[in-house]
């Protein structure tokens, strides 16, 4: 059976973004795919994290990936720093590896901005912690969004240069799966940015523990133009706000851009809003019903998630092994 990795960052609450770009298709994936996702805590500490807010964080968003649908029995769900495997492969892989792949990174230089002298080596480095996510079990497909589709051709740069260096045929070429039509959900206060949660503005996203009034509230505010909405997705082209308003709209009813534009075509942005706002509470609420009983019980979520690393660390060590006698590490 093909074999998934991906993995979500406990940075902070996860919000609409998250949930249509990447845990959706996790619960979509979990009946064709042997699937493994993890909390990927080691990548959070690439910037400075809170030490008691990270574990907070941490336990919250399994409970959010859990209240999703992500069934922790079908699928291994665990946390990143639980499985050793994942920081012994990157550092062999930081060694095959090349400074100049790393260079070419466009994420590194988003995130360092103009302190680059000041960002931590990690940073700089995820990339090669992300390709080992990956290799650690032989993944064949990762979902990705937009912005991650560079770091995955690092990932297969990296095994192929792996196999070719040690002569072996380990890594498979892993191939990306882009799905959804709203990979890419924008700030409801800005159209032109990404949603966020980092962004100072909690009306800037749907949080996954908003409750219903709040959701509805934050769709009312949520920003707009004058104009009416259009017919046609070409119609759209210059209207930033109203693309990620029925983006969202789309992908929350499993519908296409163009089929919403044609059902909204000539409506206020008032009436939309009030469709919206009720289409979006009823996705929404049921998960936001079950992260709050979840929160209520850390004792299961980290049964699940220790119940998850063991099961990842018994289909990583093989792996593992075999890599370290590739390499010619001594057997312990």
């Amino acid at each position: 059976m093909k074999r998934i990795f991906s993995g979500i960052q406990p940075t902070g609450n996860l919000h609409l973004g998250n949930y249509l770009g990447a845990i959706r298709n996790w619960v979509r994936l979990q009946d064709e795919y042997e699937c493994i996702y993890s909390v990927v805590d080691m990548h959070a500490i690439t910037v400075w994290q809170d030490p008691q807010g990270l574990a907070a964080s941490t336990r919250e968003t399994a409970a959010a990936v859990i209240a999703a649908g992500v069934d922790p029995e079908k699928n291994v769900l665990f946390v990143q720093s639980h499985v050793p495997g994942h920081a012994q492969l990157a550092w062999v892989l930081n060694c095959v590896a090349r400074l100049g792949w790393l260079n070419r990174m466009t994420q590194f230089k988003e995130k360092a901005g103009k302190h680059r002298e000041n960002a931590s080596v990690g940073l700089f480095a995820y990339p090669n912690l992300m390709a080992a996510d990956i290799l650690l079990y032989k993944a064949t497909h990762v979902p990705v969004g937009d912005d991650q589709k560079q770091h995955l051709e690092l990932a297969r740069d990296i095994a192929q240069k792996f196999n070719n260096d040690f002569g072996v045929e380990l890594f498979p070429i892993v191939e990306p799966l882009i799905l959804g039509p709203a990979t890419r959900v924008m700030s409801l206060r800005d159209g032109g940015n990404k949603m966020s949660k980092s962004d100072p503005s909690d009306y800037s996203r749907l949080n996954l523990t908003d409750d219903a009034d709040t959701i509805a509230l934050k769709i009312r505010k949520a920003r707009t133009d004058p104009e009416p909405l259009p017919s046609t997705l070409e119609e759209l082209t210059g209207r930033p706000e109203a693309t990620n308003l029925l983006n969202i709209y789309a992908a929350l009813a499993d519908s296409s851009i163009d089929d919403t534009c044609a059902k909204f075509a000539g409506w206020s942005f008032s009436d939309f809003k009030s469709e919206l706002a009720d289409l979006a509470v009823s996705s929404l609420s049921p998960i936001f019903d079950e992260v709050r009983r979840l929160r209520g019980d850390p004792a299961y979520v980290d049964g699940v998630l220790r119940m998850g690393a063991e099961r990842a660390e018994r289909i990583a060590q093989p792996i593992l092994k075999e890599i370290y006698q590739a390499v010619g590490f001594l057997d312990a």
